[in-house]
């Protein structure tokens, strides 16, 4: 009987899992002959044979493909060098005048670590749980591979080979088993291999060579994912091996370094990455305190590093934390590590795991805010990203004293007005800003309150000190009087109209007519008494007679960049600015010196390396000397003159000698004050406060109510617990001529702005 035989299979084509199609007919004829002959059993064995035979041959080649590959392949190395310069992500700082820890910033919290810096018995446990040959194979420890070539699911393979590729339930059980890695395998695929490792897991194959793809039609995609990283694994940790011991000189060095990297690479749980931040984490103390009779903390330590997921030590599961722990105090005495008592003593121990803290660093959101901005506008070849992975650290001018009591005064004075006004409990806003009068060095910033509508503040929130553009309102007139000093024909003296005056107002022949805030015009009066009285006439009188233009002039020699409106108005505070800007011009009034705020006072990488220490432009103000006193005296007088808007500041509960000016804007909407201690020894303190919606704070919140006394706490206790040096004196001069102008009779009653 003739029996039709299949086609001769021939090479295989382009389309593999055509080829593998065309097997199967084959093999289905070839079976069905077998069914149909009595030399059935004779064909069966050889068809045998064949299928062996041809299995060996791809194995064969397969096999060879993989050892040229791991031992002799060194195409498409990664760079090495932050690898062996141990440049591993860590935690970047930003830290203030005095070295304390204002802010931590990382993408992962790690903590480097040096071989040396690793206790004995913590090597010993992560040795004996992970790699008890480690100092002693290349980086693949070849004896452990017939254990894991034992433990080959059969059932699965040959339920594979037998569905030849077919995607369906069996096809994705796993064939070959976990574990098996040594310490610089799971190193490399921690730091090397990171992105193959999170796409292996996935149903498509990530490798499209001829050979992976023959594979996948066999075993299926995720086992040739898997296995095709398994095999770069093993070739990069002979290369690694290789290339740190050419490094560091010796085989037993380049094993230190390993290790060293490996205890600060790996995944502790809870955010916390190497045995550092694990120690620290877990159990509230340094990892280099660790001793012999500390081995039951190495071994959880050693088991977390394991597979944190399931060992890492909860409320929740304490059980199989417990478990592997004394596994892993087994191996250790097994492998001479400790004694069997040690291990039975340490076995006994329960998991005590510490308390989680708080973070205890000082809220400082908006430092953070203003230091990542002037990161990445002053150094353009660094970014963020280099401080959140740690490579570099960052050194402020803040005081983190003066920080916590901007700080907790912003706060007491919310409260006040929250006390006046219950309905505004939570929403109310405010900020205050310290600079350092010689630099403009910021020393404190508070851009707003640390609860607002019960969430906590967070650097990338709204700074209100660098990015809110709000209106100074009366805060603007010291550069009004300014810039009339300037022309030369008024000084303290000259007598000014405080009468009524209008000003257009944006319509054809429309006027809007200028009112004081009590209402009143007190005719002829002192330009010192009108400024100290912050009369709005007399401003607007005052720019009429220099020109808008001499104002906005004089507005940018003290250091303002926004630009403002080139109308009348400007000079009762309608053009907006924010805040850090009008403590800069009150501070170059105060010293001097023009200069632009900064905050950042150097940067340092990791190899020690100052990036950023080259100083801070400044020069003399391009204001003459003499318009310079005058308006110095004439803040002085705010403050000294009984109907002054700040006199609150004179009073023997007040000692420091301070000058200033409040400001409250249109409708109440936002109260000011601005003042400053004397020369470049001082500081200059800028407080405002107001709603973001620009609501009205209400009815009489006024600058000299809302704002001053935050403005007042802080100068008290800066000075008060000496973190600036002592209080700078005014001129004896300066003082003796506001004790004259007393002395007269021409104080009348008090008027508040």
């Amino acid at each position: 009987m003739s029996i039709a035989r299949p086609p001769p299979l021939g090479a295989p084509p382009r389309s593999v899992r055509t080829w593998f199609k065309r097997l199967r007919v084959r093999a289905r004829a070839t079976i069905r002959r077998l069914r149909r002959t009595r030399l059935g059993r004779l064909d069966w064995t050889k068809g045998l044979v064949r299928f062996l035979i041809g299995t060996t041959a791809v194995t064969a080649v397969l096999a060879t493909a993989v050892f040229y590959h791991v031992y002799f392949d060194r195409n498409n190395l990664p760079d090495l060098e932050g690898f062996t310069r141990f440049e591993f992500p860590t935690i970047g700082g930003i830290y203030d005048a005095n070295g304390h820890l204002l802010k931590e910033m990382a993408s992962e919290s790690r903590e480097i670590t040096r071989y040396e810096e690793i206790p004995a018995i913590v090597r010993d446990a992560i040795l004996a749980a992970e790699d008890k040959n480690f100092f002693s194979h290349s980086g693949v420890d070849y004896s452990g591979f017939a254990r894991v070539l034992c433990k080959i699911r059969l059932g699965n393979l040959i339920g594979r080979l037998s569905r030849m590729g077919r995607r369906d339930a069996a096809n994705n059980s796993a064939i070959f088993p976990q574990g098996g890695s040594t310490i610089t395998q799971q190193l490399v695929r921690g730091y090397f291999l990171k992105t193959m490792t999170a796409q292996e897991n996935s149903d498509q194959l990530r490798h499209g060579e001829y050979l992976a793809r023959l594979l996948s039609g066999v075993i299926g995609a995720r086992m040739v994912n898997m296995l095709v990283r398994k095999v770069e694994e093993i070739r990069l940790s002979l290369w690694i091996e290789e290339e740190m011991q050419k490094r560091f000189g010796s085989k037993r060095r380049a094993k230190e370094e390993i290790l060293a990297r490996y205890a600060s690479l790996i995944y502790m749980g809870n955010g916390q990455y190497g045995f550092a931040k694990g120690a620290e984490y877990y159990f509230g103390r340094p990892l280099g305190t660790f001793t012999l009779e500390d081995a039951d903390k190495a071994a959880l330590l050693a088991g977390v590093a394991k597979s944190a997921r399931y060992y890492a030590p909860s409320a929740s599961e304490t059980e199989r934390v417990l478990q592997r722990r004394n596994q892993t105090l087994a191996l250790m005495a097994a492998r001479g590590f400790i004694s069997r008592d040690q291990a039975r003593r340490a076995e006994q121990r329960p998991i005590a795991v510490v308390a989680q803290h708080k973070d205890k660093t000082i809220e400082a959101s908006a430092v953070v805010d203003n230091i990542l901005d002037e990161l990445t506008s002053r150094q353009s070849e660094l970014s963020v990203k280099d401080l959140r992975e740690g490579r570099i650290q960052v050194y402020s001018t803040v005081d983190a004293g003066v920080q916590q009591i901007a700080n907790q005064a912003l706060e007491r004075g919310l409260l006040l007005y929250e006390n006046r006004h219950p309905g505004a409990r939570g929403v109310i806003q405010g900020a205050v800003v310290v600079l350092r009068n010689r630099d403009a060095g910021t020393l404190a910033e508070t851009g707003g309150r640390q609860f607002y509508k019960d969430h906590s503040s967070a650097y990338s929130d709204l700074n209100r000190v660098t990015k809110s553009l709000r209106q100074p309102g009366s805060a603007m007139k010291p550069i009004v009087y300014l810039a009339a000093f300037q022309e030369g024909t008024f000084n303290l003296d000259t007598v000014v109209p405080d009468e009524p005056i209008s000003v257009p107002n944006g319509r054809d022949r429309d006027v809007k007519w200028i009112s004081n805030f009590d209402g009143q015009f007190e005719g002829m009066i002192p330009l010192r008494l009108a400024l100290a009285e912050s009369r709005n006439a007399v401003a607007i009188w005052i720019t009429g007679q220099i020109g808008i233009g001499s104002v906005l002039g004089t507005a940018r020699s003290l250091g303002i960049q926004t630009p403002l409106r080139p109308y009348v108005t400007t000079a009762l505070g309608a053009s907006e600015v924010t805040l850090l800007e009008l403590a800069n011009a009150y501070r170059t009034i105060a010293s001097g010196i023009l200069t632009q705020p900064y905050v950042i006072r150097k940067i340092v990488r990791n190899s020690d390396e100052v990036i950023a220490d080259s100083g801070h432009e400044s020069s003399p103000i391009a204001v003459d000397s003499d318009a310079l006193s005058l308006i110095q005296e004439g803040l002085r007088s705010v403050v000294r003159i009984p109907t002054g808007t700040a006199h609150a500041l004179d009073s023997p509960g007040f000692p420091i000698a301070v000058m200033g000016k409040t400001g409250t804007t249109n409708q109440f909407r936002d109260a000011l004050f601005v003042g400053s201690t004397y020369g470049p020894q001082g500081i200059t303190v800028a407080v405002r406060i107001g709603f973001d919606d620009n609501r009205s704070l209400g009815s009489d919140e006024t600058g000299a109510r809302a704002a001053l006394p935050v403005f007042k706490e802080v100068m008290l206790k800066v000075y008060g617990e000496k973190l600036v040096g002592p209080v700078p004196r005014f001129p004896s001069e300066m003082e003796q001529r506001i004790d004259v102008f007393l002395k007269t009779d021409v104080m009348e009653t008090a008027a508040i702005d």
